[in-house]
Protein backbone atom coordinates (compact mmCIF):
# COMPACT_ATOMS: atom_id res chain seq x y z
CA UNK A 1 0.00 0.00 0.00
CA UNK A 2 3.03 2.41 0.23
CA UNK A 3 4.94 4.16 3.13
CA UNK A 4 2.39 6.24 5.46
CA UNK A 5 3.00 8.30 8.54
CA UNK A 6 1.15 5.19 10.77
CA UNK A 7 4.25 3.27 9.55
CA UNK A 8 7.05 5.48 10.31
CA UNK A 9 5.95 5.11 14.50
CA UNK A 10 8.48 3.50 16.45
CA UNK A 11 7.86 0.76 18.76
CA UNK A 12 6.46 2.15 21.70
CA UNK A 13 7.35 0.79 24.99
CA UNK A 14 3.66 1.65 26.42
CA UNK A 15 0.77 0.28 25.50
CA UNK A 16 -0.42 -2.75 27.30
CA UNK A 17 2.20 -3.06 29.75
CA UNK A 18 1.55 0.39 31.15
CA UNK A 19 -2.10 -0.24 31.01
CA UNK A 20 -1.50 -2.95 33.26
CA UNK A 21 0.47 -1.71 35.86
CA UNK A 22 -2.17 1.19 36.59
CA UNK A 23 -4.31 0.73 39.16
CA UNK A 24 -8.01 1.10 38.88
CA UNK A 25 -9.18 4.75 40.05
CA UNK A 26 -12.95 3.98 39.27
CA UNK A 27 -15.64 2.28 41.13
CA UNK A 28 -15.87 -1.06 39.63
CA UNK A 29 -19.49 -1.41 37.76
CA UNK A 30 -20.87 -5.06 36.96
CA UNK A 31 -19.97 -6.03 33.49
CA UNK A 32 -23.25 -6.99 31.84
CA UNK A 33 -22.89 -10.35 29.70
CA UNK A 34 -25.55 -9.73 27.74
CA UNK A 35 -24.69 -6.09 27.07
CA UNK A 36 -21.20 -6.95 26.08
CA UNK A 37 -22.58 -10.01 23.28
CA UNK A 38 -25.43 -7.34 22.34
CA UNK A 39 -22.91 -4.40 21.67
CA UNK A 40 -20.78 -6.84 19.70
CA UNK A 41 -23.50 -8.40 17.52
CA UNK A 42 -24.55 -4.89 17.46
CA UNK A 43 -21.63 -3.49 15.65
CA UNK A 44 -20.60 -5.89 13.45
CA UNK A 45 -24.41 -5.67 12.00
CA UNK A 46 -24.89 -2.36 11.62
CA UNK A 47 -20.84 -2.32 10.30
CA UNK A 48 -21.74 -4.88 7.46
CA UNK A 49 -24.70 -2.78 6.42
CA UNK A 50 -22.95 0.22 6.67
CA UNK A 51 -20.06 -0.74 3.94
CA UNK A 52 -22.81 -2.43 1.59
CA UNK A 53 -25.11 0.79 1.47
CA UNK A 54 -21.20 3.00 1.09
CA UNK A 55 -19.47 0.70 -1.87
CA UNK A 56 -20.46 3.74 -4.40
CA UNK A 57 -19.19 6.48 -2.22
CA UNK A 58 -16.14 4.71 -1.47
CA UNK A 59 -15.52 3.72 -4.93
CA UNK A 60 -16.02 7.99 -5.56
CA UNK A 61 -13.64 8.56 -3.21
CA UNK A 62 -10.91 6.24 -3.40
CA UNK A 63 -10.98 8.08 -7.39
CA UNK A 64 -10.45 11.38 -5.75
CA UNK A 65 -7.60 10.35 -3.33
CA UNK A 66 -5.84 8.89 -6.39
CA UNK A 67 -6.34 11.76 -9.11
CA UNK A 68 -5.72 14.26 -5.82
CA UNK A 69 -1.87 13.22 -4.77
CA UNK A 70 0.16 10.13 -5.37
CA UNK A 71 0.21 7.60 -2.91
CA UNK A 72 -1.93 4.57 -1.16
CA UNK A 73 -6.09 4.93 -0.94
CA UNK A 74 -5.35 4.14 2.78
CA UNK A 75 -3.69 5.30 6.03
CA UNK A 76 -2.39 2.60 8.10
CA UNK A 77 -1.61 3.49 11.58
CA UNK A 78 -0.63 1.88 14.90
CA UNK A 79 -2.88 2.33 17.77
CA UNK A 80 -3.86 1.02 21.54
CA UNK A 81 -6.96 -0.60 21.72
CA UNK A 82 -9.00 -2.30 24.69
CA UNK A 83 -6.39 -3.91 27.10
CA UNK A 84 -3.68 -1.14 25.66
CA UNK A 85 -3.48 -4.15 22.49
CA UNK A 86 -1.68 -2.60 19.39
CA UNK A 87 -3.73 -2.77 16.35
CA UNK A 88 -3.63 -1.19 12.95
CA UNK A 89 -5.92 1.79 12.67
CA UNK A 90 -7.63 2.16 8.83
CA UNK A 91 -8.29 5.29 7.54
CA UNK A 92 -8.95 7.00 3.97
CA UNK A 93 -5.12 8.77 3.30
CA UNK A 94 -5.58 12.52 3.48
CA UNK A 95 -2.06 13.41 3.78
CA UNK A 96 0.76 13.55 1.42
CA UNK A 97 2.58 10.05 1.65
CA UNK A 98 5.83 9.73 3.68
CA UNK A 99 4.65 12.90 6.11
CA UNK A 100 6.67 13.20 9.37
CA UNK A 101 4.13 12.95 12.43
CA UNK A 102 6.34 14.95 14.02
CA UNK A 103 4.24 18.10 13.65
CA UNK A 104 0.98 15.99 15.28
CA UNK A 105 3.35 14.58 18.44
CA UNK A 106 5.03 18.34 19.40
CA UNK A 107 1.03 19.96 19.03
CA UNK A 108 -0.06 17.29 21.75
CA UNK A 109 3.19 18.09 23.91
CA UNK A 110 2.17 21.55 24.15
CA UNK A 111 -1.75 20.81 24.49
CA UNK A 112 -0.45 17.85 27.26
CA UNK A 113 2.31 20.91 28.70
CA UNK A 114 -0.55 23.49 29.31
CA UNK A 115 -2.22 24.30 32.30
CA UNK A 116 -5.54 22.85 33.13
CA UNK A 117 -7.93 25.23 31.48
CA UNK A 118 -5.63 25.80 28.24
CA UNK A 119 -5.28 22.07 28.26
CA UNK A 120 -9.12 22.00 28.08
CA UNK A 121 -10.14 24.67 25.64
CA UNK A 122 -7.18 24.98 22.98
CA UNK A 123 -8.77 23.90 19.61
CA UNK A 124 -7.45 20.76 17.74
CA UNK A 125 -4.92 21.33 15.16
CA UNK A 126 -5.74 23.32 12.01
CA UNK A 127 -3.82 24.31 8.87
CA UNK A 128 -1.51 21.17 8.98
CA UNK A 129 0.49 21.56 5.65
CA UNK A 130 0.46 17.57 5.43
CA UNK A 131 -3.52 17.58 4.81
CA UNK A 132 -4.40 17.21 0.41
CA UNK A 133 -7.23 19.17 -0.62
CA UNK A 134 -9.36 16.01 -1.08
CA UNK A 135 -8.13 15.10 2.64
CA UNK A 136 -9.69 18.29 4.03
CA UNK A 137 -12.68 17.47 2.46
CA UNK A 138 -12.54 13.71 4.19
CA UNK A 139 -12.16 14.99 7.12
CA UNK A 140 -14.53 17.72 7.49
CA UNK A 141 -17.10 15.37 6.27
CA UNK A 142 -15.81 12.50 8.78
CA UNK A 143 -15.54 9.92 5.23
CA UNK A 144 -12.24 9.35 6.11
CA UNK A 145 -13.38 6.90 9.30
CA UNK A 146 -15.15 4.53 7.30
CA UNK A 147 -13.02 1.93 6.70
CA UNK A 148 -12.74 1.48 10.11
CA UNK A 149 -16.19 -0.37 9.45
CA UNK A 150 -13.32 -2.98 8.72
CA UNK A 151 -11.95 -2.78 12.21
CA UNK A 152 -15.00 -2.84 13.94
CA UNK A 153 -15.71 -5.96 12.14
CA UNK A 154 -12.38 -7.48 12.92
CA UNK A 155 -13.19 -7.40 16.37
CA UNK A 156 -10.84 -4.29 17.20
CA UNK A 157 -12.99 -1.30 17.60
CA UNK A 158 -16.62 -0.59 18.23
CA UNK A 159 -19.20 1.68 16.78
CA UNK A 160 -19.36 3.64 20.10
CA UNK A 161 -16.32 4.29 22.48
CA UNK A 162 -13.55 6.65 23.49
CA UNK A 163 -10.64 7.50 20.50
CA UNK A 164 -8.03 5.23 19.28
CA UNK A 165 -5.29 6.14 21.53
CA UNK A 166 -1.61 6.93 19.70
CA UNK A 167 1.72 5.43 21.39
CA UNK A 168 3.32 8.85 21.61
CA UNK A 169 0.19 10.33 23.72
CA UNK A 170 0.03 7.99 26.54
CA UNK A 171 2.87 9.41 28.70
CA UNK A 172 0.88 12.22 28.75
CA UNK A 173 -1.98 10.51 30.27
CA UNK A 174 -2.85 11.21 34.03
CA UNK A 175 -3.86 8.04 35.97
CA UNK A 176 -7.80 7.88 35.82
CA UNK A 177 -7.40 8.08 32.00
CA UNK A 178 -6.32 4.53 31.36
CA UNK A 179 -9.36 3.48 31.73
CA UNK A 180 -10.01 4.33 28.86
CA UNK A 181 -8.79 1.07 27.90
CA UNK A 182 -11.60 -1.44 29.19
CA UNK A 183 -13.79 -0.76 26.43
CA UNK A 184 -12.69 -1.13 22.33
CA UNK A 185 -12.79 2.49 21.01
CA UNK A 186 -15.11 3.63 18.49
CA UNK A 187 -15.03 5.42 15.34
CA UNK A 188 -17.53 7.95 17.13
CA UNK A 189 -17.73 8.50 20.96
CA UNK A 190 -18.69 10.88 23.34
CA UNK A 191 -15.87 13.23 22.19
CA UNK A 192 -16.74 13.57 18.67
CA UNK A 193 -20.20 14.71 19.64
CA UNK A 194 -19.41 16.66 22.18
CA UNK A 195 -17.67 19.77 20.45
CA UNK A 196 -14.55 17.65 19.05
CA UNK A 197 -12.76 21.14 17.38
CA UNK A 198 -12.76 23.14 20.88
CA UNK A 199 -11.75 20.47 23.18
CA UNK A 200 -8.61 19.83 24.08
CA UNK A 201 -6.39 16.86 24.57
CA UNK A 202 -7.76 17.11 28.49
CA UNK A 203 -11.12 17.58 27.54
CA UNK A 204 -11.41 14.81 25.20
CA UNK A 205 -9.66 12.25 27.96
CA UNK A 206 -11.94 13.49 30.21
CA UNK A 207 -14.85 12.77 27.83
CA UNK A 208 -13.34 9.33 27.23
CA UNK A 209 -13.10 8.44 30.75
CA UNK A 210 -16.73 9.85 31.29
CA UNK A 211 -18.01 7.38 28.93
CA UNK A 212 -16.23 4.27 30.10
CA UNK A 213 -18.28 5.20 33.40
CA UNK A 214 -20.98 5.41 31.80
CA UNK A 215 -21.51 3.38 29.21
CA UNK A 216 -24.70 1.43 28.89
CA UNK A 217 -27.26 0.95 25.53
CA UNK A 218 -28.85 4.69 26.11
CA UNK A 219 -25.64 6.14 26.28
CA UNK A 220 -24.67 4.56 22.89
CA UNK A 221 -27.97 5.33 21.96
CA UNK A 222 -27.83 9.01 22.30
CA UNK A 223 -24.26 9.03 20.99
CA UNK A 224 -25.34 7.52 18.26
CA UNK A 225 -28.38 9.93 17.44
CA UNK A 226 -25.70 12.93 17.83
CA UNK A 227 -23.51 11.64 15.49
CA UNK A 228 -25.46 13.02 12.47
CA UNK A 229 -25.62 16.33 13.55
CA UNK A 230 -22.70 16.76 14.88
CA UNK A 231 -20.42 15.65 11.50
CA UNK A 232 -22.84 18.00 10.09
CA UNK A 233 -21.84 21.34 12.60
CA UNK A 234 -18.80 20.08 11.15
CA UNK A 235 -17.70 19.20 15.44
CA UNK A 236 -15.89 15.67 13.89
CA UNK A 237 -13.79 17.11 11.10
Amino acid sequence: MGTDVGTALEPDPSGLAMYALQPSTAVARPVSTAWEHGKRAFDVVLAVAMLLVSVPLLALMALIIRLDSPGPLLFRQERYGRGGRRFTILKFRTMYDGVSPEIHRRYIAKLAAATEDDGRTLKKLTGDPRVTRAGAFLRRTSIDELPQLINVIKGEMSIVGPRPALGYELEHYALEHFERFDVRPGITGLWQVSGRNAIGFVGMLDLDTEYVRTASPRVDALILLRTPWAVARGNAA
